[in-house]
């Protein structure tokens, strides 16, 4: 089956949306919070939104497996040897969905030759969608298009885009080997945006992500112009054992 990734993200950002608008019914209201195994929170939400992408999906790509976060958490693994797969977090950031404070996304990404090569990222509640693949990214918002271009960073210092809650030792340690002026504090896969987008420079992450958290934003980041590398600087890729990133940095455009 040959792949026009580019041509899937339409439909892609369509189901996105969709799951966003599952997503709100429930941030509008009451909702009740749940631990994960790993002491993560996981809502209702999580679950409404999981169950539109996997549907839209499976109509779009029937033959293209699907790696999603609350069906790996209740033990669900596809197949994933030959390397094509989508990795789905369907509601990335659910700390600051609790929170309430607007910084959560729909994530999608679609991997081939375990490379990440296509995705969106939908933030619901200021609804903003970003997506790109094959060289071309773009920003939905305001009833606009607009493309998206990684800039090379100024030369009288960075803007970094940071978590708001992983932010470590080994992280203050890296920031201050580099000429940082300004820090941009966000959410969820938004920050990748901020970095195609040309508002940010870099988003160093050290602790573990899981595959579903980056792809999406890995595959528009290097669709703006940007990169994204472990951070040995090694090439990243996806597929590896648990779906587990031991650290990244991601970079706008190479100056």
């Amino acid at each position: 089956m040959t792949i026009e990734v580019a041509a899937l993200l339409p439909a892609v950002a369509l189901a996105a949306r969709r799951a966003g608008a599952a997503i709100l019914q429930h941030y509008e209201g009451d909702f009740a919070v749940d631990r994960k195994a790993d002491g993560s929170p996981v809502t209702a939400a999580d679950h409404a939104s999981e169950a539109v992408m996997l549907a839209a999906l499976k109509v779009l790509t029937p033959d293209i497996p699907v790696v999603s976060e609350e069906q790996v958490e209740a033990g669900k693994f596809p197949d994933v040897s030959a390397g094509r797969f989508w990795l789905v977090d369907p509601l990335d950031g659910t700390k600051e969905f609790v929170k309430r404070n607007g910084e959560f996304a729909v994530v999608a990404g679609l991997v081939v030759g375990f490379k990440a090569v296509a995705g969106v990222i939908y933030a619901p509640v200021p609804d903003v969608l970003y997506a790109g693949a094959a060289g071309h990214a773009w920003r939905e918002r305001d009833g606009r298009v607009e493309p998206l271009s990684a800039r090379v960073a100024a030369s009288d210092g960075l803007v970094v885009a940071i978590s708001r809650s992983h932010i470590g030792p080994k992280f203050e340690s890296y920031l201050a080997t580099l000429p940082i002026k300004g820090r941009r504090p966000c959410g969820s896969a938004i920050k990748f945006g901020l970095l195609a987008a040309g508002e940010a420079d870099i988003y160093p992450r050290f602790g573990p992500t899981m595959e579903w958290d980056t792809a999406a934003g890995h595959a528009i980041l290097e669709a703006a112009g940007g990169r994204m590398e472990t951070k040995d600087g090694e090439p990243l890729i996806y597929g590896k054992p648990g779906f587990l990133n031991n650290g990244f940095i991601a970079r706008g455009r190479a100056g």
